[in-house]
């Protein structure tokens, strides 16, 4: 799915009168915020963790980008919406930090063997825009029902079956269906052609040249991981998206895909000269669903990040609650205690009207108090994706997900979702000195957050959201822009930390910086004086 950008991101939204803008008479762009190489730090007892080269542990929050993905055109509309020019300074007044960039393999290796330097460089300048505001970038393989390829026919399927609809990922040259039909039901991934070409990659079997079409996505891989080898602000590749999965033997075909997968980015990452990233791998796309689990354990290295999508209740209107997420952690602990990161979650953006910002609220709640990493789905999604075609083809006008309202008569954006950005407009701790025992965001805006870290470890980043004022009047009442002690900053109140003073970020909130001095460190950061 994907949004569009919308001017005037001033409608954030939650009502503090700390860390915002700068004083008056200030100007000029915020200062750019580093961004250090990212690794992982396994934790069987106590969870994995995230953590830079500061010796900071870092919490990814972010979004799904599709603007480089190649979906199936089954409607007038293009399928995807560009980032716009203002778009990651949108994301970084959300507070985010990460995006999860999707990639499709039919646009990197359009022919087998023959990779699109031009689509990559396009990939490397979305990843330096999003550099310059504080944003790291997930590179995500991205793949939805196999490929575009596989679209079924009008008049093809027998009642009550629908022809399947093109989705995203495969090129046409390593898609063996076999001749099954390209039908499905209530589930797209269960049409009979998509389950042949998974069993066609699954057993690697031989395509152009002669070469296993698992073989060359292996080696797609590889090729990716050696033109981003020197980047410090990719912080990882996801080697596929939903993977189709389903039963034992597809389960341990996806484990030995996994082991195959990491080692070819790993050989590309050393072919690059550069260094390691971060690897994540998910389990199959019916993990939400039913619980399926995650794959065997396969041959790993320090730097994988376990990666399910927390979708639990998204689809059908349920809650979410703790058991999800202390399932995905107990998953995590057998790979040796791998971080978490849900590369995807997300519900019906109305859900974000509820008090507390409903179904978003308490799972980015969940997000904190599990110390997840988590990349939203979606920032921006067009009419034309695949996700809205059924809806069009039966009549419907389809609700696109994401930030932004979309008018699906005419494909054009109408304007913020204001709830949803609101709910979304948090304070965290993104980088904690040493380990982080808490971070939370309370209903009336106040951050609470806690750790312990040693004096030489990386100073504390936070980010807390602009203040807005209500329409009945008043000043708006800043932090200093370089206030150093507590006294000056009003609202504040801390314990083992030291050198306190506030950044601007981009899009009007502000980062929070202070070094430990050693042992337990605490901050508290008031919504109101």
């Amino acid at each position: 799915m994907a949004v569009r950008g919308v001017t005037g991101f001033r409608l954030l939204i939650v009502s503090l009168t700390v860390l915002c803008a700068l004083p008056a008479g200030a100007s000029g762009a915020p200062p750019r915020l580093e961004l250090p190489p990212l690794h992982a730090e396994p934790d069987r007892r106590a969870g994995g963790r995230i953590v830079d080269a500061r010796g900071r542990e870092v919490l990814l929050r972010g979004v799904n980008v599709n603007a480089l993905a190649e979906y199936w055109k089954g409607t007038r509309f293009p399928t995807v919406f560009r980032l716009a020019r203002r778009d990651p300074q949108r994301m970084a007044g959300i507070g985010w930090n990460t995006v999860r960039l999707l990639l499709s393999w039919s646009r990197v290796e359009p022919r087998p063997g023959r990779y699109d330097r031009r689509y990559l460089d396009r990939v490397d300048a979305v990843v330096r825009r999003l550099s310059r505001y504080g944003i790291y970038t997930i590179i995500d393989l991205h793949q939805d029902a196999w490929g575009p390829s596989l679209v079924g026919s009008a008049g093809s399927c027998a009642a009550p079956t629908l022809p399947a609809l093109g989705w995203d990922g495969a090129p046409a040259w390593a898609t063996f269906d076999d001749g099954a039909a390209r039908c499905y039901t209530d589930v797209r991934e269960f049409s009979p052609a998509v389950r042949a070409a998974w069993g066609a990659f699954f057993e690697d079997r031989p395509g152009p040249g002669d070469t296993g079409i698992q073989t060359r996505y292996v080696r797609m891989l590889g090729h990716v991981a050696r033109r981003f080898a020197r980047s410090r602000t990719v912080a990882g590749f996801d080697v596929v998206n939903e993977p189709n999965a389903i039963g034992d033997s597809e389960q341990a075909a996806l484990a030995r895909l996994y082991a195959r997968a990491r080692a070819a980015i790993r050989r590309g990452e050393r072919a690059g000269r550069g260094r390691r990233h971060l690897v994540l791998f998910e389990p199959s796309v019916i993990w939400s669903a039913v619980g399926s689990g995650p794959p065997p354990d396969f041959r790993r290295d320090r730097d994988v990040v376990y990666a399910p999508h927390v979708y639990t209740g998204a689809f059908n209107g349920g809650p979410i609650g703790r058991e999800a997420f202390a399932v995905a952690r107990q998953e995590a602990a057998m790979f040796g205690g791998a971080p978490v990161l849900s590369g995807e979650w997300g519900a019906d953006p109305d859900r974000a009207r509820q008090p507390g910002g409903g179904y978003f609220g308490r799972h980015q709640a969940f997000q904190d108090s599990f110390r997840f990493g988590a990349t939203l789905w979606t920032w921006r999604e067009s009419c034309g994706d695949p996700h809205k075609v059924g809806d069009l083809r039966a009549g419907r006008l389809p609700e696109v997900w994401g930030a932004f309202e979309v008018d699906c008569q005419t494909n054009r954006v109408r304007g913020v979702r204001r709830a949803l950005v609101g709910a979304l407009t948090r304070g965290y701790v993104r980088a904690a000195p040493g380990r982080l025992r808490s971070t939370r965001w309370t209903s009336r805006g106040t951050l609470v957050a806690s750790g312990i870290a040693r004096r030489a470890d990386g100073s504390l980043l936070a980010f807390v959201p602009r203040y807005r004022p209500g329409r009945s009047g008043g000043r708006d009442q800043y932090l200093p822009s370089a206030c150093r002690t507590v006294r000056q900053c009003p609202g504040v109140r801390s314990s083992g930390l030291a050198g306190l003073r506030t950044v601007r970020a981009p899009g009007g909130g502000r980062y929070l910086k202070a070094r430990p001095t050693g042992g337990t460190w605490r901050i508290r950061v008031r919504s109101r004086p």
